[in-house]
């Protein structure tokens, strides 16, 4: 059975077959199986990872999108204990039929941005994290982990029990274990208002201390992708969201462009940058004060069918070239060190010839909790979405980039996300994790047998230098 991630559709992996448990007793028992067979198992929700973690080639495929009630929510508290096959749209939806204290609702603090599809054990995984101004990653909501051991075991995993495993499974890429459930701590629901400004880069860490000096929750700043454009990634759209307590002001429920509003830029992302950029920030100037829901305000038009529309939106006369889609690459650097590295990471664009489509800075605080920490500073976060073609030359350039971009965050004392790619070279791994050879063994301490495994763990431990 050939599976492939659902974004840069770059991962075509054999596995053996697919399997679907829909209660913790199927679970346990897929890896107890699997152990009796001697196979390994890799483990996906939506299949968005781009990095390989989420299949093994040869090996059995666990879905986790058959696991998604809701098992215990704790009004009084905020908790909302739920199946980690759980996507988005499910924990929103039982975080509203939870009375909050004082009237209202409790809803999610923030999710991964970009996609909803995804599942809450992706998310968990990957810790990933949204626009939030003043957020660590998404770990510092988990409550706690029930975790399907490489032995088929249910432990119970959080800050003050099986400690250790807690932090390797938030940000371990289902190397550990199989998430069943998670409790996430929810806030009380608010509507936040939009604040919108266009603004050079210059001024955009000045911003965002305003944003926040003014209670602001929320932001993000999309760049020019112009590289025509004497402000290439030097100016953008800066979009924040201030809490409100206006009776009358209304709550949207979806503050993303839509849909024909996304494939319109789209095409214009390809065909004609500066006016991509253009109505883009007059969609959203258009759109300052508006007011939404904290929660729904982070939920994305998301266009997964992206190969399939550049199809579509070529000449019915013009031979169809080889497949095009989206490969995405995430840095950090120190927020003050923001303006050179964007400065820096045109200069790479520019000299490797690849083609950004889209692009956007929020910020993240420093993780506390994970044992292999992206965020190992409060830092600026940078994502890139590279037009990439399948062709060697195609995929080779969106790949010299990356690397390209990595060594400028570096030089500046940032890093680079592990898992949207697998372009790194040993050395820029072992700069941005120190950790990762630590990593490893424990990974190696915890299931000795590679129970789960993937092709992103597998090259990763090649490339370390250690036998597969």
């Amino acid at each position: 059975m050939l599976l492939n991630d659902v974004h840069s559709q770059l991962n075509p992996t054999s596995v053996t077959d697919v399997v679907r448990p829909t209660t913790l007793e199927a679970l346990c028992e897929v890896v107890k199986q699997a152990a009796r067979e001697g196979v390994s198992l890799s483990v996906a929700g939506a299949r968005h990872a781009m990095g390989g973690q989420q299949f093994a080639t040869a090996q059995r495929h666990v879905d986790m999108t058959g696991l998604h009630r809701v098992l215990h929510a704790d009004a009084s508290l905020g908790l909302l204990r739920i199946e980690a096959g759980a996507n988005w749209h499910h924990i929103i939806t039982a975080s509203h039929q939870m009375p909050a204290p004082g009237g209202g609702t409790w809803a999610i603090r923030q999710k991964q941005t970009g996609v909803d599809e995804v599942t809450l054990a992706g998310s968990i995984s990957a810790n990933a994290h949204g626009r939030g101004l003043l957020m660590q990653p998404l770990g510092a909501d988990i409550e706690d982990l029930t975790l399907v051991d490489a032995q088929g075991e249910v432990r119970l995993c959080s800050r003050s029990q099986n400690a250790e495993l807690f932090s390797l499974v938030l940000g371990g890429y289902g190397l550990f274990g199989l998430i069943y459930a998670a409790t996430l701590r929810l806030t009380p629901r608010q509507r936040v208002r939009r604040m919108v400004d266009v603004l050079d880069l210059t001024d955009a860490m000045n911003a965002v201390y305003r944003r926040v000096d003014d209670d602001c929750l929320y932001g993000d700043f999309q760049f020019v992708i112009d590289p025509h454009d004497d402000t290439f990634l030097q100016r953008g759209v800066f979009a924040c969201y201030k809490p409100t307590s206006e009776v009358e002001a209304p709550g949207t429920v979806n503050a993303d462009l839509q849909p024909e509003v996304w494939l319109q830029l789209l095409k214009l992302a390809h065909d004609d940058k500066a006016k991509a950029f253009k109505l883009y920030s007059q969609h959203y100037l258009g759109t300052h004060g508006q007011c939404y829901w904290a929660d729904t305000m982070q939920l994305s038009t998301y266009i997964p069918s992206y190969a399939d529309y550049l199809e579509r939106a070529s000449p019915a006369d013009q031979p169809a070239g080889p497949k095009q889609t989206l490969v995405i690459g995430e840095l950090y650097v120190p927020r003050d060190q923001i303006a050179a590295f964007m400065t820096q990471a045109a200069r790479v664009l520019k000299a490797h010839g690849v083609e950004v489509i889209y692009g956007t800075i929020r910020a993240i605080l420093k993780d506390d909790t994970s044992f292999l920490p992206w965020a190992k500073d409060d830092f600026a976060c940078v994502i890139f979405n590279l037009r990439t073609v399948h062709t060697d030359e195609g995929k080779a350039r969106t790949a010299e980039a990356f690397r390209g971009l990595i060594d400028a965050a570096l030089v500046l004392g940032g890093s680079y996300f592990l898992t949207y790619h697998r372009y790194a070279t040993r050395a820029q791994v072992v700069q941005a994790y120190p950790q990762f050879e630590a990593f490893l063994k424990r990974k190696r301490n915890f299931d000795p047998q590679e129970r789960f495994t993937s092709d992103w763990y597998r090259h990763h431990v090649v490339l370390m230098g250690r036998q597969p």
